[in-house]
């Protein structure tokens, strides 16, 4: 869900896509010296994931994978191959960007096919194999009632209990080791010095790669050219702060990062002008809590903000309708830990939020 890009972009604050269009989905092209992107099909309703791959030495240095499914390994199995994008060099490592299956699904493929180290940040990593080992186990009890408390009829929750545990149905079997990469570190990939720059919200520890001599920044989920990451609470950490973590996330990326370089998104073009990027993207979420905040003169379920951010109802037993809750839920608990708005356990078992003055 996109709760923060609702009105069109003044036309100062429109990217600039100096790589064109993207490749045809499962094949690739080079768009910086020793640069590739790859383009990947993704089965959901975001249909299209960018992968990077660095030269590095003899071989590749990946960084991000794409999905478990048969179209993204034959799309891989053909880049590999020695007359594909890749002319046949090994992968020296694979790079996680975080944790979601998109991201991760073939890096376990990948490190076994090639004997090759899995880099990731280590809340990252750790946070994967616990989603995947939820795979065909019953929704726990938290999880219920956490969105009964969001206001979830009993259609719903039947809808979530059979679909739950599918996370790990995108996911290869992690190897059991990984390379620790942290906030700052930088190190050599090729004829280049890569930093780790770590931003939080969409997930809890994403790690972008930034290489000032080639000014280009792999930008992951966490800055994308025309719509804004989702930013949710989960059941797991009902009273988490996600959308504090991405405000000061955002605001850490402009600071830090100069406007100059090439971003390399997980989902769209790359683009130029980062810096309005980055301010669209944290004006949007201001303004999104300014209309939660003028709906909060009545008491609210979670379930009952989807008109103030998102502008329209969301069906119940549709996939957005988690990631509508868990968007709305991280907009109100952001509220509450503001000081703007208080929450009420309901008779009914909902959390009821209002405006705290």
């Amino acid at each position: 869900m996109d709760a923060a890009e609702t009105a069109p972009p003044a036309e100062n604050t429109l990217p600039v896509y100096p790589c064109g269009d993207p490749p045809p989905l499962g094949t690739g092209r080079e768009v910086v010296p020793g640069i590739l992107w790859l383009h990947m099909p993704l089965p959901f309703t975001l249909n299209h994931i960018n992968l990077w791959a660095l030269e590095d030495g003899e071989g590749w240095a990946i960084v991000d994978t794409g999905t478990k499914t048969p179209d993204v390994l034959a799309a891989w199995t053909q880049l590999l191959a020695p007359g594909g994008l890749l002319r046949g060099r090994p992968v020296t490592r694979v790079i996680a960007t975080h944790l979601h299956p998109d991201h991760m699904g073939m890096a376990g493929w990948l490190t076994r096919k090639f004997d090759a180290r899995l880099w990731i940040t280590r809340t990252e990593y750790l946070m994967c194999r616990t989603l995947a080992a939820d795979t065909g186990r019953e929704a726990p009890d938290d999880a219920i009632r956490f969105y009964r408390h969001c206001g979830w009829s009993d259609a719903a929750l039947d809808v979530y209990r059979a679909r739950f545990g599918g996370f790990g149905r995108f996911i290869h079997a992690l190897p059991d080791s990984f390379r620790r990469i942290v906030d700052g570190e930088s190190f050599a990939i090729g004829a280049h010095t890569w930093r780790v720059v770590v931003g939080q919200g969409h997930s809890p520890e994403h790690a972008c790669l930034v290489c000032d001599e080639l000014q280009v920044m792999i930008s992951g989920d966490q800055v994308l050219p025309t719509i804004s990451s989702n930013v949710s609470v989960y059941p797991t950490e009902p009273d988490a702060d996600p959308l504090g973590d991405w405000i000061r996330s955002l605001a850490s990326l402009r600071a830090q990062l100069p406007d100059s370089l090439l971003v390399l998104p997980a989902h769209g073009k790359p683009f130029r002008g980062l810096h309005a990027r980055l301010d669209r993207l944290a004006q949007g979420h201001e303004t999104g809590l300014k209309r939660l905040m003028r709906s909060l003169a009545d008491p609210k379920r979670v379930v009952d903000c989807f008109g103030a951010l998102f502008a329209r109802s969301i069906d119940e037993c549709s996939e957005t309708y988690g990631l509508a809750t868990g968007e709305s839920a991280a907009h109100l608990n952001y509220l509450v830990r503001r000081g703007d708005a208080r929450v009420e356990l309901g008779d009914d078992g909902a959390w009821r939020y209002r405006l705290a003055r």
